[in-house]
């Protein structure tokens, strides 16, 4: 695969997986990963201190299609809408079958009063199953260690 087609593959599997969650469409959100795949949300304070602790954390697709069943069927929070923004995004290694990436990224909240502000920003780091143009690991980065009681959609 050339430079551009590998850029543009991760590129639109990040802008894809975005508009899902941006969209509502939280079902087809769990479709983006591998079975076997990792999942974690987690301050940027922890990652580079090497703690585990993170926000929010699955390690198989089972794992994240259950959250969107607790956020479709047992949680309650205010209906809101999230507006992700992306960088480019910059490879960092190939092996033929998997890409190591990173993107940025600045997700807006929407309330249903129309009050919209920055919900979150930070760094997507992915590990792409290329065969399958899926995500066998994304671990969100999130520059803020603060983070809003109310993360209930993912990011």
């Amino acid at each position: 695969m050339s430079d551009v087609a590998l850029q543009y593959a991760v590129e639109q599997l990040e802008a894809r997986y975005a508009a899902a969650i941006d969209d509502d469409r939280l079902e087809d959100w769990p479709r983006f990963f591998t079975a076997d795949c990792r999942y974690q949300i987690i301050s940027r304070e922890n990652y580079e201190k090497k703690l585990p602790i993170g926000v929010v954390f699955a390690n198989s697709r089972g794992m994240i299609e259950d959250r969107v069943t607790a956020l479709r069927e047992a949680n309650i929070f205010e209906a809101q809408n999230y507006r992700h923004i992306l960088s480019p995004s910059l490879m960092l290694a190939s092996d033929g079958a998997i890409v190591t990436a990173q993107t940025n990224f600045a997700v807006i909240r929407i309330m249903q009063d129309g009050a919209t502000m920055l919900f979150a920003t930070g760094r997507y780091l992915n590990r792409i199953v290329l065969a399958d143009r899926l995500f066998a690991e994304k671990i969100v980065v999130c520059d803020s260690r603060r983070v809003d009681t109310l993360l209930a959609i993912p990011q």
